[in-house]
């Protein structure tokens, strides 16, 4: 149930973190992955360790808040493998930290013209193939700041709930293709993004007290739901939000 051979995968934001434990997860399972993300020095990194790991994998430049962009590598996935089973939403941005009144607009235009437009024009265009073939898997990755707002991120906060509705919407419209849309929200997890929470012991300590198991969470240990959505395990499961930090939001 959890073979991906045949299946082919496109993951955004996947050249490191969360989005790279996923590709790999992905590509150990047999499917073909298709990886972008901005930034060509970090897609680099992750082809050269997917290549000693053995997995074969394609990069693609990709800015999610662009169109044009985001087609580039639809078109490229199409031209080269003739459908799109799986599409990993996984690019996010969050270009302000501080309280939400003193956001700006250029800082709500940044942040959803990633974390929600981007996910959408993805999820549009990759749709059409699920919809030409009757069959598709699209997971939103969204995070614990969906269901409580983590101080300082309150724009980011918000994006993240939106995902969520993004996914029950897709999930309703799509049913009827056999589509199924997801979400997983990760918790507290060791990525560069959270890296000022885990690099200073003080804090660490500090908030590791706030999480049942007892510890941050590892990009691998998301990695294994997301397995699980893009595969037949989950055919009969859509609109669905998935938790996983290690129970800090029981």
């Amino acid at each position: 149930m959890f073979n991906l051979e045949d299946k082919t995968a496109i993951i955004s934001g996947g050249s490191k973190g969360i989005g790279k434990a996923i590709a790999f997860k992905l590509a150990e399972a047999g499917a073909n992955i298709i990886v972008c993300s901005r930034k060509i020095e970090n897609l680099q990194d992750c082809f050269d360790e997917a290549s000693k790991k053995g997995y074969k994998i394609d990069i693609l430049e990709c800015n999610t808040s662009n169109k044009e962009s985001i087609s580039k590598v639809v078109d490229f996935t199409i031209d080269k493998f003739s459908k799109i089973d799986i599409l990993i939403n996984n690019a996010a941005t969050n270009p302000y930290y501080g309280p939400i009144l003193d956001s700006k607009d250029s800082h709500w235009d940044k942040i959803f013209d990633v974390n929600i437009k981007g996910y959408f024009d993805f999820a549009k265009m990759c749709s059409r193939s699920m919809i030409k073939n009757k069959s598709g898997k699209i997971i939103n990755v969204s995070s614990i700041a969906a269901k409580t707002p983590l101080e300082g991120l309150g724009v980011y906060n918000i994006s993240k709930a939106a995902v969520v509705m993004l996914t029950k919407v897709l999930a309703k419209e799509l049913a009827k293709d056999n589509i199924q849309v997801n979400t997983l929200a990760p918790g507290l997890i060791k990525t560069d993004f959270s890296k000022a929470l885990w690099e200073n012991d003080e804090i660490y300590n500090k908030i590791v007290k706030t999480i049942p198991q007892g510890r941050m969470g590892e990009p691998e240990d998301v990695s294994g739901m997301a397995l699980y959505l893009s595969s037949d395990a989950s055919d009969f499961i859509t609109g669905s939000l998935f938790t996983v930090d290690g129970g800090l939001t029981t």
